[in-house]
């Protein structure tokens, strides 16, 4: 597949600054893949679309300020998005201005590094992986994505963040889940649908975009999942049952999809480097909740996967026609 196929013109005025509010006023796009029919609701009625039985997935992961900024022994001022620790000590990391192998950076009097270059970029730095997320917490900013052309806010703190979130490690949300408020979970839960959760860090392997020429040439970065015991005895029951499964949100699904082997999911605690595109044969998934993605995105090719090409591209094609709102804090779709 070329990437130029997943190229969609997205105008700058539907890309989305600010979050719908309240969450769930958000518009949805309803994609009936098998009759390939397009209907155009509001997420406050997303339980129209479930039923008794269903089990609804949403990634837990937290996200955390993951944006600082630092300063060379020039006096020069760099941006660092903090990804992860890979091992103690030593953090991979994207930089906003140039910078040279070795260099030294100073975030504070107490908080130094020195900047390693290679395949991905790293930062050796002199306090734990504790000590670095609380600085993080009291100075760091929410990881907006750069296509938001605006200074993160402590409202963003609140807005870019699931409502349900509890386990720290993301460096950009799972906005997938952004739309559901508490009021929106009971009455979906109240319609006999069982919600459960999954965790999927998210990184370099969800907001990479894609480089090459093919997509299949691209090479996606590994990120951390768990799925527990009990969430898996529920959805391999459901599944035996015929009942469907529906994840929210691209990371929910390939942790889910990662961790099926032989048409059952197994408690794992592992990473994942799975990368979906058009050909995929999905294992266990019957439905998907997501976001309106960047052109020439992996989000936007397991998106061709799921609903299929054609039918996607036309959903995108109709969602700029009709003004939907663009991104992670953007309006959502639903696939069946």
């Amino acid at each position: 597949m070329k990437t130029d196929d997943l190229e969609i013109k997205i105008p700058k005025r539907l890309i989305a600054k600010e979050p719908a509010y309240p969450r769930e006023s958000a518009r949805l796009m309803v994609v009936k893949k098998n009759i390939k029919k397009i209907e155009d609701s509001f997420f406050f009625d997303i339980d129209k679309y479930f039923k008794g039985g269903d089990v609804l997935v949403f990634n837990r992961s937290k996200v955390f300020p993951a944006r600082a900024f630092a300063k060379t022994k020039s006096g020069k001022k760099i941006e660092i998005l903090f990804l992860r620790e890979e091992s103690p000590k030593t953090w991979s990391i994207m930089i906003g201005g140039r910078t040279r192998d070795g260099e030294r950076v100073k975030f504070n009097s107490k908080f130094k590094g020195i900047i390693k270059k290679g395949d991905q970029c790293q930062i050796s730095v002199n306090l734990n992986k504790e000590s670095v997320l609380k600085y993080l917490d009291k100075h760091g900013e929410m990881p907006l994505p750069p296509y938001i052309k605006r200074k993160a806010t402590p409202k963003d703190k609140v807005e870019y963040q699931n409502i349900f979130a509890d386990t720290l490690g993301s460096a950009a949300a799972p906005t997938a889940g952004l739309h559901f408020s508490k009021k929106l979970l009971k009455k979906i839960n109240q319609k006999g649908v069982n919600i459960v959760y999954v965790t999927l860090h998210v990184g370099l392997g969800t907001f990479l975009s894609i480089k090459n020429e093919r997509v299949e040439d691209h090479q996606i970065h590994s990120e951390y999942f768990e799925i527990d015991k009990k969430t898996a005895d529920l959805i391999n029951s459901a599944k035996k049952e015929g009942r469907r499964i529906i994840a929210c949100g691209t990371t929910s699904l390939r942790a889910l999809e990662s961790a099926t082997i032989s048409g059952k999911l197994k408690p794992t605690k592992s990473f994942t480097d799975i990368y979906i595109y058009p050909g995929y044969q999905f294992k266990i998934i019957d439905g998907l909740i997501t976001n309106f993605h960047t052109p020439r995105s992996t989000l936007l090719a397991l998106v061709y996967a799921f609903g299929g090409q054609d039918l996607m591209k036309g959903a995108y094609q109709e969602a700029v026609k009709k003004n939907y709102r663009f991104f992670s804090y953007g309006d959502g779709m639903i696939i069946f």
